[in-house]
């Protein structure tokens, strides 16, 4: 996954000089294939065609004039790629990752979301979704054990509505985010549990237990109670990390920040048998976890293979 950031400052929509087409600025907030609805000021919503290859995604600002897209310039964007090296552009101008999981998610998914959205400066959080059910409570454990004081972490139950107040809670404040996650891990579910209004198609209850079925088949932006906006993206079986540098790996990976403020000697010190390394002391003293740094390494492997998806 890849987020980039685009400091440049968006230009003023332009008059309109005929009085037949007015320009106006407004957000895409779905996107159809063929087609994407836009979202004014004013509460007007519009779909307007575009090519499947136009590069719109949700969360780009637009300017309109008639059936006419102008995109204007991203704060950020996130990529993710595909296990045959495929690039997909997944959502625009966000400030906050979430990772649903839920038990039988992918190994390494969240530890590659963290980094890709610590590289961006976006800042991540992980939601534990169905802990309703007993297999849960193993995986939430493990999670709080990993990620505890370093990454917000929510657990929740979409289906009995536990522990979504501390969610919207922590959406409010105009944030914009992302939900990304596995098939099956019931984002669905969530979105109609956090915005009862939408209604989006969930998969069948037989499914529940198991990974479950995909039912998110575009993205959608969706404005929630108290403030904020989330972004429901379709669900997908890998995460693989575009143009993610061994360096950013380095610096950015979850379970490295218990070596402190002590720095290593070399400023792009990928940890692995570099004199003075600030990581392999933690290592070696017990305040960085055994498994974490062997996990790290696997990802720097990947990552110097080219083989990171």
């Amino acid at each position: 996954m890849k987020i980039l950031r685009n400091k440049t400052s968006r230009p003023t929509p332009p008059a309109d000089l005929n009085g037949s087409d007015p320009v106006r600025e407004g957000l895409v907030v779905a996107h159809h294939g063929v087609a994407v609805e836009v979202l004014f000021d004013d509460g007007e919503r519009r779909l307007v065609r575009v090519k499947r290859s136009s590069g719109h995604v949700v969360g780009d600002a637009v300017l309109v004039t008639g059936e006419v897209l102008k995109r204007l310039p991203r704060r950020t964007e996130l990529n993710r790629r595909d296990a045959r090296g495929g690039i997909h552009l997944v959502a625009a101008n966000l400030d906050l990752l979430g990772i649903v999981v839920a038990p039988q998610s992918p190994l390494g998914f969240v530890d590659r979301a963290i980094v890709a959205a610590r590289v961006a400066e976006l800042r991540p959080f992980v939601v534990v979704n169905k802990c309703d059910l007993p297999e849960t409570q193993g995986l939430l454990a493990d999670l709080e054990t990993i990620y505890a004081g370093t990454i917000p972490l929510f657990p929740v139950s979409a289906v009995e509505r536990r522990g979504l107040d501390a969610l919207l809670a922590f959406f409010s404040g105009g944030h914009r985010g992302a939900f990304v996650g596995s098939t099956g891990v019931g984002k669905s579910s969530l979105l109609n549990a956090l915005c009862p209004d939408i209604e989006l198609k969930v998969g069948a209850v037989s499914d529940y237990k198991s990974m479950g079925r995909h039912t998110t088949v575009v993205s959608t932006l969706h404005t929630l109670p108290g403030g904020g906006e989330l972004i429901d993206t379709p669900g997908f079986r890998d995460f693989g990390l575009v143009a993610i540098a061994a360096e950013d790996l380095s610096l950015h990976f979850p379970g490295l920040e218990a070596r402190g403020e002590t720095v290593c000697r070399f400023r792009n010190c990928r940890h692995r048998t570099e004199p003075r390394c600030a990581v392999i002391a933690g290592v070696e003293e017990g305040r960085i976890a055994q498994e974490r740094y062997a996990t790290y390494l696997e990802l720097l492997d990947e990552i110097e293979s080219g083989d990171a998806a």
